[in-house]
């Protein structure tokens, strides 16, 4: 499996995988999990993949998209400020340079077939560390994220746990809750360790941070 971070810049590099990530995104939250999202034919796409996001996308052997995550700077639109700023309680929405959100975070759980002895799949932890190594690289505090419970418990479990803001609502058929991780080495080694992964999953490439 290889974990790339692909910016606006390199989007024409990657004319593939880019859009199978799209597709991907539509089988998992609108066919599977049935959230309410926008989607263009057999792709999910919104308005924050209008604002240059950065993608982390884990790559499986044969080629494809096995998952994905979207970054973005909180100083521009995010999801918890613009969309679910209820999630917040009475806490204002993140705004800092040395902070980003992450969304959009998924695993093909058909193609990654590899688990972990925690029960979690390797493509989950390569795009957990694939995060964290891309907050490091670009001297990054946090990242702040919409989710649900069941995800929260994925990141707990992967040695990467979420501090609220705020407790969970339930928004359709999702408890959502949103909060923040640390960027640091003691977590990026929690979840090397927990995945047994050895050493840097992010190929090797130019990844400045997208502007919104």
């Amino acid at each position: 499996m290889r974990v790339f971070a692909v910016t606006h810049s390199g989007y024409t590099e990657f004319p593939d995988l880019i859009p199978a990530m799209h597709r991907l995104r539509y089988r998992v939250f609108r066919d599977r999990l049935h959230w309410d999202v926008s989607v263009s034919g057999d792709m999910e796409i919104d308005a924050y993949d209008a604002l240059n996001p950065t993608y982390i996308l884990a790559v499986g052997d044969k080629g494809s998209v096995v998952g994905c995550a979207r970054l973005l700077p909180t100083m521009g639109p995010t999801m918890l400020a613009n969309t679910f700023p209820g999630l917040l309680g009475s806490n204002p929405a993140p705004r800092s340079e040395r902070m980003f959100e992450s969304s959009r975070f998924c695993v093909d759980t058909e193609a990654s077939d590899a688990v972990a002895a925690t029960g979690l799949r390797d493509a989950t932890f390569s795009l957990l560390a694939g995060i964290l190594e891309w907050g490091l690289s670009k001297d990054q505090e946090a990242v702040v994220t919409v989710t649900d419970v069941r995800f929260e418990r994925i990141l707990r479990r992967a040695g990467w746990p979420l501090e609220r803001f705020a407790p969970p609502l339930q928004i359709d058929d999702t408890k959502a809750l949103a909060g923040q991780l640390a960027i640091s080495e003691s977590a990026l080694l929690s979840v090397r360790k927990i995945g047994q992964i050895q050493g840097p999953v992010l190929a090797t490439r130019s990844i400045p941070l997208a502007a919104a």
